[in-house]
């Protein structure tokens, strides 16, 4: 983070070129200070052994054990054919599990000498079974003899650090490597303001990176650990707090509703009341609204609690203030649906200059790449004059055509589907700053919130209205119980008997070798080929019409449709002609069919939880129970199948995104993640540092609003500039 001269040095001067150049393919670090901040991902104890019984199948390891027996045999093979073939099988232990090692042809003589039984040493590859049991072939190994200058050397201390390795890189080469730029650390210049760190009592920065890779104790790892999470909360909320501050100084136009216009009008003929819940977010934007600076608040709700219905009051306030709304919907499919209810809900208070149109009535007008030339021609000029309030659009209403007359309010759907770009493009169009509020249905847990959308307001729709019904969800094991998958297509069978209508998803849609974007495509990894492709919607489509749901009226849905096919589809499956809807995930926001009661989900242990809570929200939209079937062939005892336990066990959002991002682990909370960059979080976990995040937030408000520019902490400064790379620096400044 804090990069000075000595930190800047790159690797290839330090360690060499060829050390230099795995590091910096494999592992993405470049320079001292990149290295002295690739942490170890856990410590061994000398004295203890590896529990061998946890190894995870497939992954890279590094463990620590005895060998127990070593054996060599001959056999006779295509290549060795008289018999003179040979395999040595090393057996080691941790006292409890075993686990055996392969070597072949040459390469068995130096193990053969060296792995004795009673030899301690660390031992690095990939875990894969052989006749039931647990193998490493061809491991790399270091033994731990105690003796000998380089050993006691290199493994002074009690604890032994594993480094997130690869490989090409084994754990102890990362370490001999790190070694030899630990004297580089106590140039380390520290971000945090000494008043912080004597408050707190965090050790000093370098004396916690020296603490981390040269531990001599338990308490020496927690201090360093304690040290190294508050430079990572800190440094991130101080860049979310000046973009706060620089927010608060930006000018808007305050849009305060008048009171019996548009807005009291529309509540006036609500057929139902607001929930508390709808009350109290809507007071909290109105009072944002009413401020003389851009709202820049996060709307969460669960799927179905009325969110669209709170951003259209806002919008509508905003229109009653003499101002212009825009929602940006992030597919075509989901900007028509908007529109659809948004119109339905409003009535003839959409009706603007119509016959028929009532008094505070404004235009809703609908902008997407496939609106016809005459109607977007209207649709432009409305806007442009002002005769449009609202719009509701893809990004085509980021076009440089699309003029407004006086822009207050943007609310962007579905906020992780858009980029920043995009939104900021668009919030380029008002004359001020436009007001933003930013609508997501998949909950995302307090401190989350604080680090992701760190410069945005917070507000939590957490209670559903009335007349939603429950949803039962249960996991169909279709490879170990075959017949639970052929009652999963009977029950959808009883509910369209009922009257009511199903979906049923995919992971893909089918017609990918005719994409020529795809035919290019490398193969899959070794390891994925013996996983038979994710399940198609035109496959399934054709076999359920055939097989188990033939008679019945199915029709299938997905991204690459026409814009028009797709819009008829789902029009018949609103009407209730279609009985059985089969789609990719374009379902997964604001369809709305409250007589779909059902949903299968096919290989659903290849969706994300949160993905996998937002599909299960498009049914039980109405006063029928809804029932969703999670299909998989995963193993009983796979983490797949513990994520769909998960899913069918809980119908709470926050819980599940807890378990999601647990499971994920956070991958780059500054988004680094879409740019396959490293993650920014090293030691610094979400979801159990919640308390560090959240002093974090309250000192870097501090120290932020004391000292806007930071002239007097050329320390936080420097780290603030290597966190903040361009990229990074975009993202927040558009966030």
């Amino acid at each position: 983070m804090d990069l000075v001269p000595a930190l800047q040095e790159p690797l290839k001067k330090v360690l060499g070129p060829a050390t230099a150049k795995v590091m910096a393919e494999h592992l993405g670090l470049h320079t001292v200070g990149d290295l002295l901040h690739h942490y170890p991902r856990r410590y061994e104890e000398r004295g203890q052994l590896t529990h061998l019984a946890d190894l995870p199948m497939d992954e890279h390891v590094t463990v620590v054990a005895q060998v127990a027996d070593a054996r060599l045999h001959t056999f006779a093979s295509a290549k060795a054919p008289r018999g003179k073939g040979q395999r040595l099988e090393v057996t080691i232990t941790d006292g409890s599990g075993r686990l055996q090692l392969v070597f072949f042809g040459a390469g068995v003589h130096k193990p053969h000498k060296e792995l004795l039984p009673g030899t301690r040493a660390l031992f690095a590859g990939k875990v894969s079974v052989f006749n039931r049991r647990l193998q490493l072939a061809h491991p790399a190994y270091e033994l731990l003899r105690g003796d000998g200058e380089e050993t006691v050397e290199t493994w002074a201390g009690a604890l032994i650090p594993l480094y997130p390795a690869t490989a090409k890189l084994e754990s102890w080469k990362i370490g001999k490597a790190v070694q030899t730029v630990l004297p580089s650390a106590q140039e380390a210049v520290d971000p945090l303001p000494e008043s912080l760190r004597a408050g707190r009592g965090l050790v000093s920065l370098p004396e916690a990176l020296l603490k981390i890779h040269r531990p001599h104790t338990k308490a020496d790892i927690a201090d360093a650990r304690a040290r190294l999470k508050w430079d990572e909360a800190f440094v991130l909320q101080v860049a979310l707090a000046r973009r706060r501050h620089a927010d608060t100084q930006l000018a808007a136009v305050p849009r305060v509703p008048r009171p019996d216009g548009l807005l009291t009008a529309f509540d006036d003929r609500l057929p139902f009341t607001l929930t508390d819940g709808q009350r109290k977010v809507s007071q909290e934007i109105f009072d944002d609204l009413a401020t003389a600076h851009p709202m820049h608040r996060l709307l969460q709700g669960e799927v179905g609690s009325g969110k669209t219905l709170v951003a259209l009051r806002a919008m509508l306030a905003v229109v009653d203030a003499g101002g212009q709304a825009a929602l940006l919907a992030p597919t075509e499919v989901l900007a028509q649906q908007h529109h659809r209810s948004i119109t339905e809900m409003m009535g003839d208070l959409a009706e603007k200059n119509m016959l028929g149109g009532a008094e505070h009535a404004t235009k809703v007008v609908l902008l997407t790449g496939s609106t016809g030339t005459a109607a977007r021609r209207q649709a432009l000029l409305d806007l442009a004059t002002g005769e449009a309030g609202v719009v509701i659009g893809t990004h085509a209403l980021i076009e440089d055509k699309v003029l407004f007359h006086d822009l207050g309010l943007v609310v962007v759907d579905e906020q992780h589907r858009f980029g920043v770009e995009q939104r900021d493009a668009l919030r380029g169009k008002g004359k001020q700053p436009p007001h933003l509020l930013v609508m997501t249905a998949t909950p995302i847990p307090r401190t989350v919130a604080m680090t992701v959308f760190g410069d945005l307001e917070t507000s939590v729709l957490d209670q559903l209205p009335a007349g939603r019904s429950p949803i039962a969800s249960h996991v169909v094991p279709a490879a170990d119980k075959p017949h639970f998958l052929a009652r999963a297509w009977e029950r959808v069978r009883e509910e369209v008997a009922a009257g009511h209508q199903a979906y049923v998803v995919c992971p893909r849609i089918g017609d990918e070798e005719d994409d020529p974007k795809k035919a290019g495509r490398k193969k899959p990894a070794a390891d994925e080929a013996d996983r038979r492709p994710p399940l198609a919607v035109l496959d399934v489509a054709a076999e359920l019409g055939r097989g188990p749901l033939k008679g019945l009226k199915v029709e299938v849905l997905h991204g690459r449709m026409h814009p028009d096919d797709k819009d008829a589809v789902m029009r018949r499956f609103a009407s209730g002609e279609t009985d059985v809807l089969v789609a990719t995930t374009v379902i997964e926001v604001g369809v709305n069919v409250p007589n779909a009661t059902a949903m299968v989900i096919m290989d659903a242990d290849r969706f994300g939880v949160s993905q996998l809570h937002q599909l299960r929200g498009r049914v039980g939209r109405g006063s029928a129970p809804g029932l969703c079937l999670l299909v998989t062939e995963a193993p009983e005892a796979a983490p797949a199948r513990q994520r769909l336990n998960a899913v069918a066990a809980t119908l709470d959002g926050f819980e599940l995104s807890r378990i999601d991002l647990e499971q994920r682990r956070e991958g780059d909370v500054l988004g680094q993640a879409q740019s396959g960059a490293r993650s920014s979080l090293r030691v610094l976990a979400v979801i159990e540092d919640e308390e560090v995040i959240a002093q974090a937030r309250e000192e870097a408000a501090a120290v932020v609003a004391a000292d806007p520019e930071l002239t007097g902490l050329p320390g936080l400064r420097t780290a603030l500039d290597a966190l903040l790379d361009e990229e990074r620096e975009q993202y927040l400044e558009k966030g």
